[in-house]
């Protein structure tokens, strides 16, 4: 099983390399440093900071909970698709210009994407 994490330390411990050896059918992919943009659970807390949490005067913790609640509540009465905007040429150009994290993007399969 393939499983992508984000760049975090946590992901990198003896104890998870431990527990790989352990589960050789389980295989890493890390996303590449500052790319919150293609992690769609950032994207989740990104939409709701931007559309619910800024909106709002909170007065309190509790308050605050109770909108995040709220809103991921809504969420997951009322799903959508995450769509992005850009075609997959406008997200190729961006990553050309990051230069070598480019590279590691692009043959993280053992492949090239390109």
């Amino acid at each position: 099983m393939h499983v992508i994490v984000d760049d975090s330390s946590t992901h990198k411990t003896p104890a998870v390399q431990r527990w790989l050896v352990r589960h050789p059918s389980f295989s890493l992919h890390f996303m590449p440093t500052y790319s919150s943009w293609l992690n769609l659970v950032e994207r989740w807390f990104a939409e709701l900071t931007i559309k619910w949490l800024r909106r709002g005067a909170h007065r309190s913790t509790k308050e605050l909970e109770e909108a995040t609640r709220s809103w991921a509540g809504h969420v997951e009465r009322q799903p959508r698709p995450f769509i992005r905007h850009k075609t997959a040429d406008e997200i190729l150009f961006r990553l050309f210009a990051l230069g070598p994290l480019c590279h590691v993007l692009t043959t993280q399969c053992g492949r090239s994407l390109l």
